[in-house]
């Protein structure tokens, strides 16, 4: 579907499998949030596991998936100066 016709993208969720503490779980996501994520790791030197057991083990939302997108999403916000928000404020 064209943008220019008035129409939406639709984002395609994904289930992946990910082992906590030696459990296995699994998470939708966008492919999108799912690449940054492992991006994220790799720059950390983690596993994807690790870094969503790391989210799990600090999350304030109850839906691991979503704790994972705003994870990623505070994580580019964070590298964004300051000086680029109006304001100056995030």
């Amino acid at each position: 579907m064209s943008r220019r016709k008035g129409h939406r993208a639709k984002s395609k969720v994904v289930r992946h499998s990910v082992s906590i503490a030696g459990r296995n779980t699994s998470v939708s996501l966008e492919n999108a949030f799912w690449q940054s994520l492992k991006e994220i790791a790799s720059e950390h030197d983690m596993t994807p596991s690790e870094l969503v057991a790391d989210i799990k083990s600090e999350r304030r939302h109850a839906n691991l998936s979503s704790a994972i997108r705003l994870f990623v999403l505070d994580f580019y916000r964070q590298q964004i100066p300051v000086s680029k928000y109006p304001h100056g404020k995030r």
